[in-house]
């Protein structure tokens, strides 16, 4: 794993670990309640940067890397998606896949039935973003190997997400005069960047290949690097 260190709260910081291969993060105890909104901007936009590399498949017996126990798959619910994490039974900390933390923090969704039917429009087959086998829309809604229903990135959610960490990250670190003009024009920037993802031919051409969420994640990685810049 490679350590990642991150700006928390009240000018602390927090080192977390990544392993880019396997697309997973490991969480010491409550470090991911610690982070600074910079910080989980930053990990949603690596997570964004990570989607379309091949995947490493996860060991079929995962230990903990402060106590070497096995660690305990642990299955939980956010709202109506469910999600999973391998947990140390000491209280060492938890592994969590970048798929189930983005579940977890209610990113991700199955698509409705008029979602499956445009998308059926657009493209024939669709890669499952949880495990990589391809999915037949004609004949299946989710799949057929690890039984995730098709599901794509919430975009309404992440406009949110990010519109909300922009605007606390620029309360904490001063108060600006123009704060208010500033904050007005980063949220119509990004309502109208992420209402243009899905009416790109590109976007359903990466939608097809890659995964859903994927294409999703790619996009919005690709506006933070545009806003950041």
């Amino acid at each position: 794993m490679t350590a990642l260190t991150l700006e928390a709260h009240l000018g602390t910081t927090v080192t977390i670990d990544l392993c880019a291969p396997c697309q997973a993060f490991w969480f010491d105890q409550r470090e991911s309640l610690q982070l600074r909104p910079g910080s989980t901007l930053r990990l949603f936009r690596l997570i964004g940067d990570q989607a379309s590399s091949p995947r490493v498949a996860l060991s079929n017996v995962l230990r903990c890397p402060h106590c070497g126990s096995r660690l305990l798959p642990t299955h939980d619910r956010q709202r109506n998606t469910p999600f999973r994490y391998w947990r140390c039974d000491h209280g060492h900390g938890r592994l969590i896949t970048f798929f189930d933390f983005l579940r977890e923090k209610d990113f991700i969704r199955p698509l409705s039935p008029q979602q499956l039917d445009e998308l059926r429009q657009n493209i024939q087959m669709v890669n499952c973003s949880n495990c990589g086998a391809p999915i037949d829309l004609a004949t299946a809604s989710s799949c057929t190997h690890c039984g995730s229903p098709v599901s794509m990135l919430d975009m309404k959610q992440a406009e949110q997400m990010v519109t909300q960490l922009q605007q606390a990250d620029l309360h904490a670190q001063s108060i600006d005069p123009t704060l208010a003009l500033q904050l007005e024009r980063a949220k119509r920037e990004v309502e109208a960047s992420f209402a243009s993802f899905q009416s790109d031919a590109d976007w359903w051409q990466h939608a097809s290949s890659a995964g859903l969420v994927e294409a999703g994640l790619t996009a919005v990685a690709r506006w933070l690097k545009k806003a950041a810049g």
